[in-house]
């Protein structure tokens, strides 16, 4: 099983040397299948399994009626405990590929309810031929018609049904290209985000509407989708509460529509004792700060926090939410460790980067500051593994590694990694 939801078989060697990698969806290590081949490459092919002769053991049926139509999901015929071994081995495989790097046998796996995990679902809205909600079907931009998502909080659950009701009565606005659900910590309230590709008057007079047919609702912002892919989009309407306030056990936070929040409703605080737990000093330097998750936390056992954070949206929560003891910088990372005064010295630095990693220019800079101890936060091994090579060649050594599991069904994993020097 391979990075991506694919397993990996080879072709069989011909006249051009060693067989093809070859990339097939939906199934298990070890399983003997008959597929079709659907595209060859100069390096690797792609097929679809069409039957499965020799089951995995571990083989289940999916919960989902929508599974191998729909592109959210990619291991719903896997138990739950052979999804994390997959996981687990192929977060060892790309630091062993990548970084040469073996990943300590003690790899701590932090496992979350398998179902209705997810406190944030967006979804595509298509207006005609005829009214539909939903996800993109496997390997397409085509959209899938999903009445029912049960990864999703049973709240959001009901909000997709709901939205499917006010469709039908042809209550939803033809500009409406997606929506996006945002529930909070205890599934009792939710945040609409809805995007259109025009502005019209109709669409306040409509976003007053909504709420009241469905009270757990306390906002509904509707804004225009942005003409270039990293842009702010800009509110064209609003109505009620423009954020949600999301309360664990360990903080307090107030996420305003727009800004990110880990999207796992069961392991929110369990992500943020690892990260802070025992961890103590004078300064704490957290990247990619977000809101403040951790920055809430660290503040209470450091002397003081720099929290940097370069999305004004989540900047302005990052303000709202943390106390006196806590900076909060907007810049971009880069951009504030080249500007960095160089009497800065931190007792622990929190990375917790986008999918793109920390890149070469963020690994040097990190090892410039020379922090005796780096907490890394990752979502694709991929880039974590490039970005280890790099910080392990500067000194730096692996102390403590978990896998936090915040996305069940999918590839998709969550990693942290406890550097020492």
């Amino acid at each position: 099983m391979v990075y991506g939801g694919d397993g990996l078989a080879r072709l069989p060697a011909d006249e051009h040397g060693p067989g093809k990698a070859l990339f097939v969806p939906f199934v298990l290590a070890g399983e003997e299948i008959e597929a079709s081949l659907l595209e060859q490459k100069p390096g690797f092919a792609r097929a679809r399994a069409e039957n499965i002769l020799e089951p995995s053991p571990h083989r289940v049926t999916p919960d989902c009626p929508y599974f191998q139509r729909c592109g959210g999901c990619h291991y719903q015929h896997a138990s739950y405990e052979q999804q994390l071994e997959i996981k687990a081995a192929i977060l060892r495989e790309n630091l062993r590929r990548i970084a040469k790097l073996e990943l300590p046998e003690d790899l701590n796996i932090h496992p979350s309810p398998a179902w209705n995990y997810r406190n944030r679902t967006r979804l595509r809205v298509q207006s005609s031929p005829e009214f539909a909600v939903g996800y993109y079907r496997f390997g397409s931009h085509e959209l899938l018609p999903v009445e029912q998502c049960p990864i999703s909080s049973p709240l959001i659950s009901r909000a997709i049904s709901a939205f499917w009701e006010l469709g039908r009565q042809g209550r939803i606005p033809s500009e409406l290209q997606e929506i996006e659900f945002f529930a909070n910590a205890d599934d009792t309230q939710l945040l609409v985000e809805t995007y259109v590709v025009s502005e019209a008057d109709h669409l306040a007079r409509w976003a007053e509407e909504v709420p009241g047919g469905f009270p757990e609702i306390v906002g509904l912002v509707v804004f225009r989708n942005p003409a270039r892919a990293g842009m702010q989009p800009d509110r064209v309407a609003l109505s009620g509460a423009e954020q949600l306030d999301y309360k664990t056990k360990k903080a307090a936070y107030r996420v305003s529509a727009g800004s990110f929040f880990q999207t796992n409703r069961h392991l929110t605080d369990e992500l943020v004792k690892i990260v802070t737990e025992g961890r103590s000093g004078r300064t704490a330097l957290d990247l990619y700060a977000g809101v403040g998750l951790f920055s809430s936390v660290l503040n209470r056992e450091f002397e003081r926090v720099i929290a940097v954070e370069s999305s004004p949206t989540s900047h302005a929560d990052l303000l709202y939410n943390l106390p006196a003891n806590v900076k909060a910088v907007r810049s971009t990372t880069e951009q504030y460790l080249k500007k960095n005064p160089e009497q800065l010295r931190a007792d622990l630095v929190v990375v917790d980067p986008p999918r793109s990693g920390l890149g070469a220019n963020v690994v040097r800079a990190l090892i410039a500051l020379g922090a005796p101890r780096i907490t890394y936060v990752s979502c694709d091994p991929a880039t974590l593994a490039r970005d280890l090579r790099g910080l392990t060649a500067g000194g730096y050594q692996i102390e403590q590694t978990h896998l936090i599991d915040l996305f069940p069904q999918t590839y998709h994993l969550e990693s942290v990694f406890q550097l020492v020097k």
